[in-house]
């Protein structure tokens, strides 16, 4: 499955094939949205239905963690093998999760439930990891930008699917299936659909094409003047250093797992606050988001719930999606960091907002989209921040390491908020996420250098 080179390409040759990498992977981030959003618009609610409010925050958390931990096999294969495969295999394993989610809610099995929850996170791991592929050969200049449009595409699919919900739940309820599986019998078909475009369509491989333009830059390893996209020299973020353009290693490292990953982002703070910038903002809007469902069930009967939780989650997916290009484009002009503060500061506006809306369906709509924007900044501003601060050798390997720490991040925070919720109710749910932000804005106003990966480090 991996994608090879029969020879060093000369740069000029890269910006056609990231025009291509990009084009390909908006379409997939598409699919792969309205795959994945279908099936967590009505979790919470389909896990509440077989095994009640308490266990719904764990079944929900089951997706996060599995996301997080399929990063870990997801980035050892491409790291070996290339962008391709991995998501390949992700995307493969979230349609599997969603076939065992309609099974569980057909038997009612709730050991079944967790499982297929568990796997169907792979969608989620795929969507993320597709961020990472647009910069492997993005110039230095554009890569927030770049980031973000891959991000951006999923609102096309994403900002939908929550309201075809209830057309997927009417489709199949003649096919027999119990009310709120049909969304899960759509999600794995669009997975899969996902799953062979990108087998089929994503050729060269972008990290494998990365790979053998440092080689060619730099045979023995030594830093060149040239960037892995061929434009020497390109300027940071204004207010930061410009970023000296350092040729990576031309092959990937067999031992770069986990702990080679973690020694890398421990040695450089600017890798440090990226993953945490990523990791905070997901757990922040993972707490809020899956009880929200719930919460407008409180004052919504079964036969309007879908609709409004549909409308509610719809407003909230545009705040993560449809306004990233706006922090890509911040990300390069202002810097990383700024953006990160801004997302921090929307994240606290969304807990203040929605924790205090009380019935009022509206003013929780406008919480939801303050929260999606928040984690929107920290995403790609901390996402481009971790990217571009380790060499490419190590790369795929430490941006696992940021998505398992954020996925399981996310995971605690939706695992507690359904016992917070049904202990002291959704307003301290949102308190209790304000106050997780604090560290982030502790290590966010520290002085971080901004200057490219030493290699011989």
């Amino acid at each position: 499955m991996a994608t090879g080179l029969a020879a060093p390409l000369a740069a000029p040759d890269v910006a056609p094939i990231q025009r291509r990498t990009l084009r390909l992977l908006f379409v997939t981030q598409i699919i792969g949205g309205i795959g994945v959003t279908i099936g967590v618009a009505v979790g919470a609610l389909l896990a509440s239905d077989i095994a009640g409010t308490a266990v719904a925050g764990l079944v929900s958390s089951a997706a996060v963690v599995g996301g997080a931990l399929l990063a870990v096999p997801v980035t050892r294969i491409m790291t070996g093998h290339g962008r391709r495969p991995g998501l390949v295999v992700a995307y493969l394993t979230g349609a599997a999760g969603g076939a065992l989610v309609v099974l569980a809610a057909v038997t009612r099995w709730v050991p079944l439930l967790f499982l297929g929850m568990l796997l169907f996170g792979g969608g989620s791991a795929a969507n993320l990891q597709a961020r990472y592929a647009a910069v492997d050969l993005a110039a230095p200049a554009r890569r927030g930008r770049q980031l973000s449009l891959i991000v951006w595409a999923t609102t096309i699919g994403a900002v939908a699917a929550p309201n075809f919900a209830s057309f997927a739940d009417r489709v199949t309820s003649g096919w027999g299936l119990p009310t709120l599986a049909g969304p899960f019998a759509f999600s794995a078909v669009a997975l899969v659909l996902a799953a062979g475009v990108i087998l089929a369509l994503l050729r060269p491989d972008p990290l494998l094409t990365a790979r053998r333009l440092a080689a060619a830059a730099s045979p023995a390893g030594v830093p060149a003047a040239a960037s892995p996209a061929g434009v020497p020299g390109a300027a940071g973020p204004v207010g930061t250093p410009a970023i000296p353009v350092v040729a990576p290693v031309s092959t990937a490292r067999r031992g770069a797992g986990m702990r080679a990953a973690w020694s890398v982002v421990r040695a450089r703070p600017a890798a440090r606050l990226g993953m945490v910038a990523v990791a905070v903002g997901h757990l922040v809007m993972v707490a809020v988001m899956v009880m929200t469902p719930v919460r407008l069930h409180e004052w919504h009967d079964d036969a309007d719930v879908l609709r409004v939780v549909g409308l509610v989650l719809s407003l909230h997916i545009a705040g993560m999606y449809a306004l990233a290009p706006v922090a890509g484009w911040l990300t390069d002009r202002v810097g990383r960091r700024a953006v990160i503060l801004g997302g921090v500061g929307l994240l606290l506006a969304a807990c203040a907002v929605a924790g205090t809306a009380g019935h009022h369906t509206a003013r929780l709509s406008v919480g939801l989209f303050l929260l999606g924007l928040g984690w929107s900044g920290t995403m790609v501003a901390g996402s481009t921040l971790l990217s571009e601060s380790v060499p490419v050798g190590i790369r795929p390997s430490v941006q696992g390491l940021s998505d398992l720490t954020m996925g399981l991040a996310g995971a605690a925070a939706g695992a507690v908020s359904g016992f917070v919720v049904e202990a002291a109710g959704y307003p301290v749910l949102t308190l209790f996420a304000a106050v997780a932000v604090v560290p982030l804005v502790t290590l966010a106003l520290r002085p971080v250098p901004m200057g490219a990966p030493d290699e011989e480090d």
